[in-house]
């Protein structure tokens, strides 16, 4: 492998890299707390009805079944390499001074990093020693249109991960590059802006843009109860189309039993 200096002395700088977007707020802790109670088909099905119609990241699926994570997005772009910008052709040597190392060395605890890999097969985003960093940086989790590498290491860190698969190739093996963090990008054909939210699950990650988490958060949570209360029904032999969605009458005992709730949770 060549040295990281003969490497950076045969690659003029044509383009400054990596590219740092504008400083950014994280979401307001409070909402995503909240927001942790909703699920993403629901916070899918709310943003439609808000007007807002394309929230559901496509092609990422859960690494390992089960987790559940709600937090503001970090975000990181891959670009396609042009040999004479960027190559990857010193491997880690190059990587280290990209957007890929940057943009961990911002993570904070409960954030969640997008990434943009154009769902590429050949580009593993993430393996063993950057999941472990991210971890211990206080990550809450992954969500990258693309793919990772070293899946059996990275699954015992338990760290929560949506990708497309796995590969054995490393970041910029092929034909992508880390070119920029903190960026509004577009990942499984969904804009996601430094500081929006993302909720994921085993139906997959939606984005929720931060302009809209509260009005979101506060539809939902009686959306979420009051599903719970359908459930209770429906399991003790209703009508379907009594109980979902709720009927005049039937929206009228769910607001008498959530009641009754409260009032028995305030009497401990």
């Amino acid at each position: 492998m060549r040295a990281r200096d003969d490497i950076d002395e045969r690659m003029p700088v044509v383009w400054p890299l990596p590219v740092r977007g504008e400083p950014f707020e994280r979401a307001d802790a409070d909402i995503v707390r909240r927001m942790d109670a909703v699920s993403a088909a629901t916070a899918c099905a709310k943003l439609h009805a808000m007007g807002i119609t394309r929230t559901a990241v496509q092609g990422p699926a859960a690494l390992e079944r089960g987790h559940r994570i709600t937090g503001s997005a970090l975000t990181l772009q891959f670009m396609p390499q042009r040999e004479d910008v960027a190559s990857g052709t010193g491997q880690e040597y190059v990587e280290r001074d990209t957007a890929l190392w940057a943009v961990l060395e911002t993570v904070q605890p409960g954030d969640v990093l997008v990434v943009q890999a154009w769902g590429s097969a050949f580009t593993g985003c993430f393996g063993d020693m950057l999941v472990r960093y991210f971890r211990r940086r206080g990550g809450a989790g992954i969500v990258v249109d693309g793919r990772i590498r070293d899946a059996a290491r990275v699954r015992e860190l338990g760290v929560p991960i949506w990708c497309t698969g796995t590969t054995p190739h490393y970041a910029s093996q092929s034909e992508l590059f880390p070119w920029a963090y903190d960026v509004p990008i577009a990942a499984g054909g969904v804009l996601c802006l430094p500081g929006d939210i993302v909720v994921a699950d085993d139906d997959g990650a939606v984005v929720v843009p931060a302009g809209k988490a509260r009005a979101l958060v506060e539809d939902a949570e009686d959306h979420e109860d009051w599903e719970s209360f359908s459930r209770m029904r429906l399991d003790q032999g209703a009508r379907l189309s009594d109980y979902y969605p709720l009927s005049p009458n039937s929206r009228a005992e769910y607001e008498h039993w959530r009641d009754e709730r409260d009032v028995r949770g305030s009497n401990g």
